[in-house]
């Protein structure tokens, strides 16, 4: 067991709801005035290679940026920060992914934090990031299967203690998540992803070390990796939503992928329309409970033991047919995270 889970988070005047940290007392989104101490669930919530859980900045300065350079400056420093991005801010040259130190929480203001024809990029050890709340959009260059710009959304190498939380991540020339080279204690929670040929990609690794929890994300018109894991320990998938309708301009090669010598358990997750949703390399365990599938075709396959994921973290579960309706209305960025007022 590699750790264990940080607490339930306390805030007065606000009340836990699944997945979602802390909410306002009758209303949906985070409370206005804590959104700051909310901290992640999942598996990068737990204690373990000399890190606390996943809190970003939130022992630093908090700082609103609106330009480029203001956003790599903090971004990269040293010190904890809270950035808060408070504008629509375009990548120059295009494909530029900043390189995000330790200690750090990005959010975007409400909903008008955006990041433009680039991304992020976290390297070997970095730690304790939150990125959050933001639109990061449009670095595609019109080659569908583009084989020249590695141009992601958020692009991580060997970091730990990560957590990808509503954001709305479309059209680049790449992925929009790749998680590679160990990187572990991950959660990527009540996200979309969509528009774009490859969403989630997991891997890029021999060892199988990685623990990844991925709930409550919205995946649609999107063909592949979504995601696709390589060989990670733990790999807990729970209430997303997998949407693929006809006559979109985006058709889906395959869903949730189990590949290499991958762990992998599905619980609670709606599949509508997908081509082969839910797939296994034959050296990979999967194990399917509660899920939904609608007018999906093709492969949808288990097999073997996986784990227990509550023996790393606690966790709730949406019941599988509500799902599309809490994920379409409860992901991607909201008005209440990164409100400073």
């Amino acid at each position: 067991m590699p750790g264990v889970a940080v607490g339930a988070l306390a805030l007065a005047g606000a009340v836990a709801l699944p997945g979602q940290g802390a909410f306002a007392e009758g209303g949906r989104g985070p409370a206005a005035a804590s959104w700051k101490a909310d901290v992640a669930d999942g598996f990068a919530s737990v204690n373990a290679l000399g890190q606390n859980g996943t809190y970003g900045g939130r022992d630093g300065r908090t700082v609103t940026v609106r330009t480029l350079a203001d956003l790599e400056k903090y971004a990269t420093a040293p010190e904890p920060y809270v950035i808060v991005v408070a504008a629509a801010i375009t990548m120059d040259p295009k494909g530029k992914e900043i390189k995000v130190a330790s200690d750090k929480t990005i959010v975007g203001s409400g909903t008008s934090g955006q990041i433009v024809g680039g991304g992020f990029f976290l390297g070997q050890g970095v730690h304790n990031v939150i990125l959050r709340n933001l639109t990061i959009r449009d670095s595609y260059e019109g080659t569908w299967n583009d084989k020249e710009h590695d141009w992601d959304a958020i692009q991580m190498d060997g970091a730990h203690h990560v957590w990808i939380d509503h954001n709305d991540l479309r059209h680049m020339a790449d992925g929009l998540i790749d998680s590679r080279k160990d990187t572990t204690y991950l959660t990527v929670s009540w996200n979309r992803l969509q528009q774009n040929n490859k969403s989630f990609g997991i891997g890029w690794t021999e060892n199988t070390t990685a623990d990844i929890t991925i709930h409550h994300n919205w995946f649609r018109e999107s063909e592949q990796r979504n995601p696709s894991a390589d060989n990670i320990a733990h790999a807990h998938l729970y209430n997303n939503y997998l949407q693929d309708d006809p006559g979109t301009d985006i058709n889906s090669s395959y869903g949730n992928y189990a590949r290499g010598n991958t762990k992998m358990v599905l619980e609670n997750s709606y599949f509508q329309g997908f081509r082969n949703p839910v797939i296994k390399d034959s050296t990979a365990t999967l194990v399917q409970r509660g899920n939904v599938f609608v007018n999906t075709s093709g492969r949808n396959e288990s097999g073997g033991t996986a784990f227990d994921p509550k023996a790393y973290y606690s966790y709730s579960l949406d019941p599988a047919d509500r799902v599309p309706s809490i994920v379409s209305s409860g992901s991607g960025p909201t008005s209440a995270i990164g409100a400073t007022g």
